[in-house]
């Protein structure tokens, strides 16, 4: 992409790193020394490994407690595209943050993008029991072209200076609507003139934050990829020439499948006022699966995200998974979702003295990717905070 901003925390393995306000560390409430014997992805050889002070250790490690003895080892999963804090009327409260990040959790999702809040988040890295969060600050949008409540709201002269505002507040993302249903147009139509949106993809450039965007449409993701944006959301109006040039470029897609299936309701929901934005949405829907597999073979990188917050439920990574798994096959679904996702967020590779956030499976996810619905095992920062 260009710009490979890693956010504060993500180059540090320990994660202890962080403080509290008070600034006291933030450490483990016990010590775990963890061993774990399997089959570890991606590779699948068969391997023992011993987790301590938070860390992988591939050396034998005294005292140490079996959790698993024949199991599917992996790192982490990550949710690309989730939104922490975000309900279906905006800004939600401390607690149903907590219940969203702990649902994530528990599906295995130790690592989010958070591709735009309402509300503050920093809270949660003091909380060594929940997932590590990258943010995009707030959503950005034009005033009564997006969801009410959702997004910072700005005319376009002002899209610049809020980019940097939201950089400032995000770790290294900033998040803007693409596009939205326009009433004059009765269709999706862009926000943002090209030249504004390359000018505010610049500056966040220059803060060293990649740009991301919400495309449902044609129009919007081809101007915003030829503005130099880093990242693409839904993705549903691509086109061949776009995605040759995401290729070319290193412009990553989170498609948001899960999200997709709702095209219809959207359609039926605007039928009666906006019949031509009705069908758009259902043609972009049935074409959908064809869309995303065309830019995977391109060679674009492909992540998985379930766009959990609104009215989208947390924890659904696995069924994100299934659905990546038709376009791509199990081990592309499963390395969108977890080692090449953690790649490209500049998460360290699953090694000696690496994190220790894994996640375990009784059952092979390679030949049936419906096992990352139920993990056996979730760790994190070498804690183990889920076993069933």
């Amino acid at each position: 992409m260009g710009h490979h901003h890693a956010p504060p925390g993500l180059g540090e393995p320990e994660f202890f790193a962080h403080t509290h306000s008070s600034g006291v560390p933030v450490g483990p409430p016990e010590a775990q020394r963890l061993h774990l014997a399997g089959l570890v992805l991606p590779g699948g050889e068969r391997a023992d490994l011993w987790v301590v002070d938070g860390l992988v250790r591939t050396e034998p490690v005294a005292d140490a407690v079996t959790v698993c003895s024949d199991a599917w080892i992996m790192p982490g999963l990550v949710d690309a595209h989730c939104h922490v804090g975000l309900g279906a009327q905006g800004a939600v409260s401390s607690e149903v943050a907590l219940a969203q990040a702990t649902a994530d959790r528990d599906a295995g999702t130790l690592l989010i993008r958070d591709a735009g809040s309402p509300v503050d988040t920093h809270w949660i890295d003091d909380r060594p029991d929940l997932p590590r969060i990258i943010r995009a600050g707030r959503h950005i949008a034009r005033p009564k072209r997006y969801i009410r409540n959702y997004a910072e709201e700005v005319e376009p002269e002002a899209l610049v200076e809020e980019v940097a505002r939201q950089a400032v507040r995000g770790d290294g993302w900033v998040k803007l609507v693409g596009d939205w249903i326009d009433r004059d147009r009765g269709d999706l139509a862009p926000l943002w003139p090209d030249d504004v949106a390359a000018a505010a993809i610049a500056r966040a450039h220059e803060l060293g934050a990649r740009v991301t965007a919400h495309c449902f449409g044609e129009e919007s993701v081809y101007g915003l990829v030829r503005a130099g944006i880093d990242g693409i959301e839904h993705g549903t109006g691509l086109d061949d020439s776009t995605i040759a040039l995401m290729a070319e470029r290193r412009v990553a897609l989170v498609p948001t499948l899960v999200n997709l299936e709702n095209f219809p309701a959207f359609a039926d929901a605007g039928e009666a006022k906006f019949p031509g934005y009705a069908a758009h949405m259902r043609a972009l829907h049935a074409r959908r699966f064809a869309t995303i597999a065309a830019a995977v073979e391109a060679g674009v990188g492909v992540f998985a995200g379930t766009d959990a917050g609104g009215t989208i439920d947390h924890g659904l990574i696995g069924t994100e998974i299934g659905l990546l798994a038709r376009i791509g096959g199990a081990e592309f679904a499963l390395g969108a979702a977890s080692w090449r996702a953690r790649q490209w967020l500049g998460a360290p590779p699953l090694a000696d003295g690496s994190w220790t956030d894994l996640v375990v499976y009784d059952a092979d996810p390679r030949r049936d990717v419906v096992a990352t619905r139920h993990p056996l095992l979730v760790i994190l920062r070498g804690r183990v905070v889920l076993s069933r």
